[in-house]
């Protein structure tokens, strides 16, 4: 963003509310964590909801650009980045980062504009997912019985459910890992595959 005031407001916002979460989120709050003024704030984003609508944005592509950079040699290999990604403890995709994307969807369905922000994120985790287990099936890594889409759909459901579970019930991040990968060696690897990788 080519406006530092503007991109210092979002980055105290994020701040703001991964602290205080959505219902105590104000303008007050994210001025106080950007040491400028609620007039300042104002004077960037008319209202809470036009600021959190580019805060979710601006989130939107830091997730994008995360799962875009988790590579590997193969399917699986790639399969593996995401779920070290996803299930972070680092930056930019870590407890805080979590927390205000759950603190958010707690209220998207209240607000059309908000559930559509929160909904992308969703869309890209499952593409990205549906994407790695089709290119798997297509070179012979994953069993050529398996439906990426219907894949996609099971360890998007497993991955969210780990991370709700990790940050809302701290649940340890190696056991959330393993549940995964055993989803993974039972419903995409063809079983001589799945013996051979598994821990």
């Amino acid at each position: 963003m080519d406006d530092e005031p503007a991109a210092e407001i979002l980055d105290a916002a994020y701040l703001a509310l991964c602290e205080h979460g959505y219902a105590d989120l104000t303008i007050q709050t994210i001025a106080d964590e950007s040491d400028r003024s609620k007039a300042t704030v104002h004077y960037h984003y008319d209202s809470k909801a036009e600021l959190l609508a580019a805060l979710l944005d601006e989130l939107y592509e830091r997730y994008a650009d995360r799962l875009d950079a988790a590579d590997g040699d193969t399917a699986r290999q790639r399969l593996d980045a995401l779920l070290e990604v996803l299930l972070a403890d680092e930056p930019p995709l870590d407890g805080e980062f979590h927390t205000a994307i759950l603190s958010v969807a707690a209220r998207a369905p209240h607000d059309d504009a908000m559930q559509e922000r929160v909904a992308a994120f969703d869309r890209r985790l499952f593409e990205t997912l549906r994407e790695v287990v089709a290119v798997g099936v297509d070179a012979g890594e994953f069993d050529d019985g398996v439906d990426p889409g219907a894949a996609a759909e099971r360890l998007a459901t497993a991955i969210k459910g780990a991370q709700l579970r990790r940050f809302a019930a701290d649940r340890s991040t190696g056991r959330c890992r393993d549940a995964i990968d055993g989803l993974v060696e039972t419903q995409l690897q063809q079983p001589a595959v799945a013996e051979g990788t598994r821990r």
